[in-house]
């Protein structure tokens, strides 16, 4: 709806209105300033905003990695505070052997001292011992002279050794010269005695009997009788060669024993000459870097000092500074660790030797299980092979027999007699008794253990017709508990067969097998 106002009032409201307007515009103004100072201000605001993330960003990675490394930092510094303790324990360790060496060191000067004392009261009394000292040159010499003494000894031992051993080696050749005329004296008296047992055997067989063969029978007996002298000469030369030979041996073996010991006398007479050579040049060189005098050390020495004891307290302060040598620091953990290390291996020992007595206590069972059912299976073999064997050959005797002691390595022979022979090995039969021998070999198995069938290709090819008969028999007997597959051509066995399968070939290359059931074909027959 409209309100009318009257002109006075319409001027007076224009005007207001008016600068209402511009109060507006103004205000309009102002806030346009305003908001572009507040959008400058959102701007400004975000970028810092922005700024603010990534630092918060990077002080987050920044506190991450201060994590990180003070981590690192405080592991660095535990194991640094470990190492700071070893080395306190390493340093306290070194500080005490350090202590333990001052000591030791201490001791070993105050020994050194007295040693000193003892070696210048020594120098001081070798003056006295001139005298000893030419007597052991006197005694050196002697033991030269008796050293070359023995050298020439040893060397007439060697030549008379020698020569004992070419004469021994000669009586072996004579030796075996005789030996070879008796086995060529020994051949012609067994070919005359061949002869004569032949002639003797020609003339009692004879109905006339020759005159010349009697000659050269009784010739033969004379070369025999001359034969045999010589034969007995030469035996007695041999047994006297023998002989000679066995004294030249134990001379021998005297003279080299002798000639050993002489060799041992001189080795170790060389030896104690070398080392007195050695210790007489060391302690020249000692006497040389200390500045001494050879002859006023031997004037000062005492009378009666005894070097053997010198010697040895000399050993043990050497012994003692040696062992004052570099000290191994690390000595302890390695010896901890080889103790570790010993302590783990003796353990893997006794678990291999306990596994190992594991092991010998199996194989020792199954050994003693596989000798008891070896021997329990060859006697029940042996007796099945010993009771079918006759039944076979009608007779005979038959038995295996081991060829060792042991069960687990032995073999087994077949002996068997068939009758009328020689009890003898399987390999002196005949083609058709080794067969037969076989049959009765094996069927004395299957009793032990039959199998549900056997096969037996063209067994009866060696045999005559009273042995395919006890064959037969004996298939037949067993096939009631063994299903028998035999080859044969033989008529006998095959009239003993329930099933026949005939192989023919009816056209050149083809084969063809014909079925023949011997029960029906028998009804048919009796038809």
């Amino acid at each position: 709806s409209w309100i009318q106002l009257k002109t006075a009032d319409k001027e007076g409201s224009i005007v207001k209105r008016r600068g209402l307007i511009e109060e507006l515009n103004e205000s309009i103004d102002a806030r346009l300033v305003l908001s572009n100072k507040l959008n400058e201000r959102q701007a400004e605001l975000k970028e810092a905003i922005a700024e603010a993330e990534q630092a918060r960003e990077q002080l987050q990675l920044d506190i991450a990695n201060n994590s990180k490394a003070f981590g690192n930092l405080k592991s660095q510094l535990s194991a640094q505070q470990a190492k700071v303790e070893e080395a306190g324990l390493r340093r306290q360790r070194i500080h005490h052997e350090l202590e333990e060496l001052k000591r030791q060191i201490e001791l070993e000067q105050e020994n050194i001292a007295e040693s000193r004392q003892r070696l210048q009261v020594a120098l001081d009394s070798m003056e006295e011992n001139i005298e000893a000292r030419e007597l052991l040159e006197h005694r050196r010499e002697q033991h030269m002279r008796s050293q070359q003494e023995s050298r020439e000894k040893s060397r007439h031992d060697k030549d008379a050794a020698h020569a004992f051993a070419l004469r021994q080696q000669t009586l072996q050749s004579q030796l075996q010269s005789t030996r070879e005329t008796m086995d060529r004296m020994s051949s012609q008296v067994k070919r005359s005695q061949e002869r004569i047992e032949t002639l003797t055997s020609q003339i009692a067989t004879s109905e006339e009997p020759v005159a010349d063969m009697r000659l050269e029978l009784e010739s033969l007996l004379e070369k025999r009788l001359e034969v045999e002298q010589e034969l007995a000469q030469a035996k007695a030369q041999v047994d006297a060669n023998e002989h000679a030979i066995r004294g030249l041996e134990a001379e021998r073996n005297s003279i080299q024993e002798r000639s050993n010991q002489i060799r041992e006398v001189l080795m170790q007479a060389r030896l104690k000459s070398e080392g007195a050579s050695v210790k007489q040049e060391a302690i020249l060189e000692q006497l040389t870097d200390a500045k001494f005098n050879l002859e006023a050390v031997l004037n000062a020495l005492p009378e009666e000092m005894d070097i053997a004891q010198c010697d040895t307290e000399l050993e043990r302060l050497a012994n003692r500074i040696q062992r004052l040598g570099p000290i191994n620091l690390a000595a302890i953990d390695e010896y901890a660790q080889q103790s570790e290390r010993k302590v783990y291996l003796d353990k893997q020992n006794d678990d291999l030797e306990r596994a190992l007595t594991t092991l010998q206590n199996a194989i020792k069972k199954i050994d003693q299980e596989t000798r008891a059912r070896f021997k329990e299976t060859f006697d029940k073999v042996n007796a099945g092979l010993q009771a079918l064997f006759p039944r076979v050959f009608g007779g005979g005797h038959a038995y295996l027999d081991m060829t060792g002691e042991d069960l687990l390595d032995t073999g087994v022979a077949i002996m068997a007699r068939p009758p009328g022979k020689r009890n003898s090995t399987i390999h002196l039969l005949s083609g058709g008794e080794k067969a037969m021998t076989a049959i009765a070999l094996v069927f004395s198995i299957f009793q032990l253990n039959p199998s549900p069938f056997c096969m037996l290709d063209e067994v009866d090819a060696p045999l005559d017709d009273a042995n395919v008969g006890r064959y037969a028999n004996l298939v037949k007997e067993m096939s009631k508990s063994v299903q028998f597959i035999f080859i044969t051509h033989n008529k006998i066995t095959m009239e003993m067969a329930n099933q026949l399968l005939g192989v023919t070939m009816h056209e050149p290359g083809v084969s063809r097998i014909v079925a023949v059931d011997i029960e029906e074909a028998a009804e048919l027959a009796a038809m």
